[in-house]
């Protein structure tokens, strides 16, 4: 199959991904959009906090999305997984599951995250319609409304006062030790929140939405929505395979321009942050596409000269 010359591969479909396809299109670069079409957020019902979009599901924002995008015709979709990324800045070569072969100046790393498995039974049932991450995405929908928070150790003592600005009726379940300290356990008696550590046997629900968590000492908490704390990975093992310095919570390390430590390759949106909401993903996309575009100006006009 003839190889395809791109200025940009861009590897992820999700916000960052789809940012930045718009903004290479209108400066008039050929890119490539490789997404294998599972996105992280596909469990969920509505993505929040995007102004315009407030509300909208994962799917028509992707629609709506390429759609605007196609109206520049140098940015193709391509549906399929890339296996291997080879060659330095300016010859990238690129394979994919489906035989496809694509060179492309630089590479855009947009993959977001991905959860690793739930391990709680009764867990995988309503993440996404009354189980979630994210308090500034779903908080509102919960908000003054029986919780149950399930983490442990720091990311508790960072997640209970957040949660607290939408509702103080929850409960903390750490799901085993809690690996807090005596003062910090001092500190959940105080705001009279009740904290157990006993593991979680599993989570009773009705048509996705959480009714109640089972410990395993018998202890019930009734609840109508739950927020957790996820082990994520990186969404693709590609930048680690060729190179890219990795965080010790799974993402890329990227500088303040999205450059990563690999020459011409660059990364955006939840895979190179912590802030995991689509507007804050969609504008790093935006920004990171930007800083490729002069830098592939720059080298053009360099040679010209």
């Amino acid at each position: 199959m003839e190889k395809q010359i791109f200025d940009v591969a861009i590897i992820g479909g999700g916000p960052a991904g789809l940012n930045a396809a718009l903004v290479l299109g209108r400066a008039r670069k050929k890119v490539a959009v490789i997404d294998e079409g599972r996105p992280r957020n596909a469990v969920t019902r509505e993505v929040h906090g995007f102004l315009t979009r407030d509300g909208i599901s994962p799917s028509e924002f992707r629609r709506i999305a390429k759609e605007e995008i196609r109206t520049y015709p140098s940015v193709s979709f391509v549906t399929d997984t890339v296996l291997s990324i080879a060659g330095t800045d300016l010859q990238f070569q690129i394979e994919t599951d489906q035989g496809q072969t694509f060179a492309s100046k630089k590479v855009l790393f947009a993959v977001g995250m991905k959860d690793e498995p739930l391990d709680i039974p009764g867990l995988q049932e309503v993440y996404g319609k009354s189980a979630f991450v994210c308090p500034y995405c779903d908080g509102w929908e919960l908000r003054d409304q029986p919780l149950v928070i399930i983490t442990k150790g720091a990311e508790l003592m960072h997640f209970a006062p957040l949660i607290s600005g939408w509702t103080d009726r929850f409960t903390v379940c750490t799901n085993g030790p809690d690996e807090l300290t005596d003062a910090e356990r001092e500190e959940f008696r105080r705001h009279q929140v009740p904290l157990f550590d006993s593991p979680i046997r599993h989570i009773d629900s009705s048509d996705g939405i959480v009714q109640q968590v089972v410990l395993e000492d018998g202890t019930t908490v009734p609840c109508t929505g739950i927020f957790f704390k996820p082990e994520l990975v990186t969404g693709s093992d590609l930048p680690r395979t060729i190179g890219c310095q990795i965080t010790k919570w799974g993402a890329v390390v990227v500088d303040d321009f999205g450059k990563t430590n690999v020459p011409g390759v660059y990364s955006a949106g939840d895979a190179a942050s912590r802030m995991h909401q689509a507007i804050a993903a969609a504008s790093m996309g935006a920004f990171v596409a930007a800083v490729i575009n002069n830098e592939l100006n720059t080298e053009a006009w360099g040679r010209k000269g």
